[in-house]
């Protein structure tokens, strides 16, 4: 029995060397294939369980085999699961009608496309198209997909290796306190970085923007949590200069940052164009784009389009057994109470720990940035690989990202209980011991 299984992950990982690409990113020294997951939890194929605090990259909403998503989504396939947006269904419809319940403002009205990439690059194309103009404001640091147009929106270098660079995207200084670009402290900054944005338009740009793209919190780029004000300053420096506010919520949507629904509330600004996916459909592949009605006719006046996979009744039926979920059992209020206590626990950690630099996020989205030296702020990417081993070791999933590939991401399924953090917080605890006392 053992050998069988022994052989099952060997051919796994055979036929993943031999049959895709090279390039796929592929966490641990050894690759860890997945066989099966129940709530928070997941096995390998060899049988090990472990933690999951990545959620599939902020995805697995509501935990893994949650019976209300998998039951939704048997008895749409016994029904319909493919007719493309030529032919209205009903999980299409009801979804969007939930969509407009939750989003914030004058948020009314979706385009249903595949992923976080599809619903940025309508984003884009619907702000150039309402306001005439072609120029787009995005973010050092920043992620938004991985199509030429998302890899030129990405502020990062290493995931814009192979992108076509479209020279109307333009990049402004980011929100990153912990590195502040300007040498400079919040809140005696005056949130500097923030001006930054009018400065690139009056000088790389004809003055006149279609949009500002920005996360909430960055995601890729190491949970990068702005000042409460920066988004607000630099919304209203977009639309002195005639762009829409893009919100970028493919990582922070659905009450993942706690207390809100969306990330983008806690700044107090209501975006004209919003996007999402990842946590829609807890794991269903599924993006969205928001918007009013006025704008939308912008695109109706200019030009007809569909989508062959939007809207597809099978993810769409996930999706709103997903919203129930959240809603019933891991609204956001109820996320940020759990967000407090990993917060609180992360903090005590960070006192205990010198790798551990800054911590940081929302919700049930924290990141912890490790460090050589606090003073230096030298990155320390070596002391992150060893400690995604350990936490392998004793049966906990974490994410990584930054520039530097040196920030913690944790981000477990939103219906993950006290219990569950405990033992997260615990495996972390002695992890960081092992960690630190290799350093």
């Amino acid at each position: 029995m053992a050998t069988s299984v022994q052989n099952k992950k060997a051919k796994i990982l055979e036929k993943q060397k031999k049959y895709l690409f090279p390039n796929h990113v592929l966490y641990y020294t050894e690759p860890l294939p997945f066989d099966h997951g129940e709530g928070v939890f997941l096995w390998d194929t060899e049988g090990k369980k472990y933690l999951d605090f990545f959620g599939g990259i902020l995805t697995t909403s509501v935990g893994h085999n949650r019976t209300e998503v998998t039951s939704a989504v048997q008895q749409q396939t016994e029904k319909i699961i493919h007719s493309s947006t030529l032919y209205p269904n009903e999980a299409h419809v009801n979804l969007a009608e939930k969509m407009a319940e939750l989003a914030p403002g004058k948020l009314q009205v979706s385009f249903f496309t595949t992923s976080g990439t599809g619903a940025n690059e309508t984003a884009v194309v619907l702000a150039q198209t309402h306001t005439g103009n072609q120029e787009v404001i995005a973010l050092r640091h920043a992620y938004h997909g991985r199509s030429a147009m998302g890899m030129s929106l990405t502020g990062v270098g290493t995931w814009r290796i192979g992108g076509t660079a479209i020279g109307s995207i333009k990049h402004a200084l980011n929100p990153y306190c912990y590195r502040c670009p300007l040498k400079m402290t919040y809140p005696s900054c005056g949130v500097a970085c923030a001006q930054d944005v009018e400065e690139v338009i009056k000088t790389t740009t004809s003055g006149k923007i279609a949009a500002f793209i920005a996360e909430p919190i960055q995601g890729v780029g190491g949970f990068i949590t702005p000042p409460a004000e920066y988004l607000k300053i630099t919304s209203e420096i977009a639309k002195h200069y005639g762009g829409l506010m893009i919100s970028d919520e493919v990582q922070t949507g659905f009450g993942r940052t706690g207390d809100k629904w969306f990330g983008i509330e806690h700044s107090d600004v209501e975006p004209d164009i919003m996007t999402m996916a990842k946590g829609i459909a807890n794991g269903f592949p599924l993006g969205n784009t928001m918007t009013t009605p006025e704008i939308a006719q912008s695109m109706m006046d200019a030009q007809l389009t569909l989508s062959t996979f939007g809207g597809n009744p099978v993810a769409c039926a996930a999706s709103l057994a997903t919203m129930n979920v959240l809603e019933k059992d891991a609204n956001p209020t109820r996320v940020a109470e759990l967000g407090n206590m990993l917060r609180i626990g992360l903090e005590k950690m960070q006192e205990k720990y010198n790798i551990i630099g800054d911590v940081r996020g929302r919700g049930l989205m924290q990141g912890l940035e490790l460090v050589k030296d606090r003073t230096t702020k030298e990155p320390a990417p070596e002391a992150t690989k060893h400690l995604f081993e350990e936490t392998r070791k004793l049966g906990l999933i974490i994410g990584k990202g930054g520039l530097y590939g040196n920030v913690v991401r944790i981000s477990p399924p939103m219906t993950v209980n006290e219990e569950e953090i405990a033992m997260a917080l615990d495996v972390l605890d002695k992890a960081f011991k092992v960690v630190q006392g290799a350093v």
